[in-house]
This record gives structure tokens, C-alpha cells and sequence, in this order.
């Protein structure tokens, strides 16, 4: 149990002695980055429609809740253990398209075999998600807080100019510290995680955001060694080992590892039993300052937004057909961190001393 300490504006609740609970602080601060959020990424007013559905087994659910009830005060709240999937659906099948609908939950809410976000989004219905809260507790869940604070300048500016530049470059390297990764060939059309919805067919999606994605056209011209810190582990949680592994690959397969671990060698094997074969697909740019080498979460789905590189190892990804791989046909698609002191498209630098520099 987290005792009461004014620096790191955690508290326990004296209600419930297992459970603790976010300062009032917190849940201020909180609340400021979701106002942001709802006026500048989703220019959505606290008198058009909404449906908060939410739960309390977390502290950092229960701060969120407060933070967009304070934000919405006259949004449908319903609490997602309190009522029957059908109030729930019913709830949610009364809005009309461009209504906003808040998912809150610390594990990720099922509804028989209703994919809740899918079918919200075929409604034409905004959606703010964020799952697997109760990952991340004490410092962490202060972390993800931080996370969400919407600089709208620095992510759509950054973003588009990386999307740019991604777009027009033939090639890239990643230097991770005594190994490169060359991808030698162009790049796939990169897309945008930015909070800019303007142009694009569902509005809304997972929080926290910040990346721009893409990847080699040809898999094959992927070729090198990256350093890894971390990487996502057989329970979809980072794992840091004491000192990175080296990836070798060869025509876009990691064919050999150095100084690597068992619980890593574990996730290679459980891929190389599904897709035959290791292939590194997505490069992932990251852009959330909140977090970094040194500044952490568990959950593996919001680490990815670190400020700093991914790689998806796997053949499974939803965004970039390939004519080797039938689109359902990958099963795997596990993020690993790349130690990153440079990143270079064609011969610009656009990424150095732990930030973006376009």
C-alpha cells in the first residue's frame, strides 16, 4: 500500500485499505489535460451529447472518471460493474453519429461479442479509450496523467513534418549505440496518432497518443543490428532487462540475438511457432515526452508512445498490406524499444539527443 506523500501526490483511501487513490492534485491535473483533449483534439462542448461508462477498480480509473465527469458534467455516467450489458448497450445505441462516448476501464470491457470501439466508430461515433488502467499504479498512473496533456502544436506540427519526410525519404537508419539498422529501400505512407482527426474517417481511438508509423515497402531491405531496452513481454507488460539485447537482422527477419534473456528468447519462440519466421515490421516514431528510457508504465499498448523508436516483431499488422503475408495471416505483433542516439531519413538527422528535431 502507497502511504500519503505530499511529492508524489499520492494518498491512500482510508475507505478501502487495499486501494489507493490519486491527490486531489492529480485528478486536477487531470482533469485540465482531458478539458484539452475534448476542446482542441475533439472540439467537442460540454452541452453536445456524451456517455461516460466507466469503473472504480483502479485508482487511475477512478481518477479519470472524476476528471471527465468535472469536464462533462451533463454526460450519461454509467458505471460499467453497476449495470446490465444491456443498459449499457441501450445507453449507447441511443446517440447519434458525431456523439462522444468515454470508455474508462482498468482492464478492457467486454460486452458479449460486441467489439464496443469497431461498431462505435461504424456509428460514426467519437470514442476516447483507455484500457488496461490498473497496470499502472503509484508513480506510474502519475506517468500516464502526465501523458495525456494535448500540446496540439508540437504533435501536429512534428508529426506532419515526420509524416513528410518519411514520405519522401529512400532511405533510414536507426542508430542505437554501436549498432545501425539500415532500411534501404522507401518507406510505406506513414500514418498519424496525433489527436487531428480532421481528415480522417473515425474520430478518436486509444489513449495516450503521440506516434507516427510506417514500414519498409519491402520487408527484405531491412538489415543490421539494433539495440533493444525493453520489449513487451508473453503477459503484454514492458520488459526491461538489465542491459540491452542486440537484435541481428537480415532481409527484415531477426535471424540471431546477442546478450539476450530468457523471458525475450520466450517471445521469439512463441512467434517463430506461429508465423515460421521473426519479421520486423512496423517503425514506430513516439512522440509522448511523458515517457522515455527512464520513465516508464507497464502497460505495453501506452509505453509505445515513448518519445524514441519501436520496432513490431511479428507478421502481424493491420495498417500495411504485404504480398507475402496474407492480410489475418500473422498472429504476432510484439513492441520492442530501440536504444536510440540518432535516427537519420536519407541523410537528415531528425532525431537526436532523446527528441525530434524537425
Amino acid at each position: 500500500m502507497t502511504r500519503p506523500d505530499s511529492n508524489n501526490n499520492i494518498s491512500a483511501d482510508s475507505n478501502n485499505p487495499g486501494f489507493t487513490s490519486l491527490s486531489a492534485s492529480a485528478v486536477s491535473l487531470a482533469q485540465q489535460h482531458v478539458q484539452d483533449i475534448l476542446k482542441l483534439a475533439f472540439e467537442h462542448t460540454a452541452q453536445q451529447a456524451a456517455v461516460l461508462v466507466y469503473d472504480k477498480r483502479s485508482e487511475l480509473a477512478e481518477a479519470l472518471m472524476l476528471a471527465y465527469s468535472a469536464c462533462l458534467p451533463q454526460a450519461q455516467k454509467i458505471d460499467f460493474d453497476a449495470e446490465t450489458p444491456e443498459f449499457i448497450l441501450s445507453a449507447l445505441n441511443a446517440l447519434s453519429a458525431s456523439d462522444l462516448v468515454i470508455l474508462v476501464q482498468s482492464t478492457n470491457f467486454r460486452l458479449e461479442a460486441y467489439r464496443l470501439r469497431v461498431e462505435l466508430f461504424k456509428r460514426g461515433l467519437k470514442v476516447i479509450e483507455h484500457p488496461h488502467l490498473a497496470r499502472m499504479s503509484g508513480q506510474e498512473a502519475l506517468h500516464y496523467i502526465e501523458s495525456l496533456a494535448y500540446d496540439a502544436d508540437y504533435y501536429r506540427g512534428t508529426g506532419n513534418a515526420l509524416k513528410q519526410k518519411i514520405d519522401a525519404a529512400s532511405s533510414g537508419v536507426i542508430d542505437s549505440g554501436g549498432a545501425k539498422l539500415v532500411f534501404g529501400g522507401r518507406f510505406e505512407p506513414a500514418k498519424l496518432n496525433v489527436g487531428d482527426y480532421r481528415e480522417m474517417n473515425n474520430v478518436g481511438g486509444q489513449f495516450p497518443i503521440g506516434e507516427v508509423f510506417t514500414e519498409s515497402v519491402d520487408l527484405e531491405d531491412v538489415n543490421g543490428q539494433v539495440r533493444i531496452f525493453a520489449f513487451g513481454d508473453t503477459s503484454f507488460k514492458v520488459n526491461q532487462p538489465a542491459s540491452p539485447i542486440t537484435l541481428v537482422v537480415e532481409k527484415g527477419q531477426v535471424v540471431d540475438t546477442i546478450n539476450t534473456t530468457p523471458e525475450f528468447e520466450q517471445v521469439l519462440a512463441n512467434i517463430r511457432a506461429d508465423d515460421r519466421v521473426v519479421w520486423v515490421r512496423e517503425l514506430g516514431f513516439g512522440m509522448n515526452r511523458a515517457f522515455s528510457k527512464d520513465r516508464t508504465v507497464r502497460d505495453i499498448g501506452t509505453y509505445e508512445r515513448m518519445c524514441g523508436v519501436h520496432l513490431s516483431l511479428g507478421a502481424k499488422h493491420g495498417s500495411y498490406a504485404k504480398p507475402h503475408i496474407k492480410r489475418g495471416e500473422g498472429r504476432h505483433h510484439v513492441d520492442v524499444f530501440a536504444v536510440t542516439e540518432a535516427v537519420r531519413l536519407d541523410n537528415e538527422v531528425v532525431y537526436k539527443d532523446g527528441a525530434w528535431v524537425v
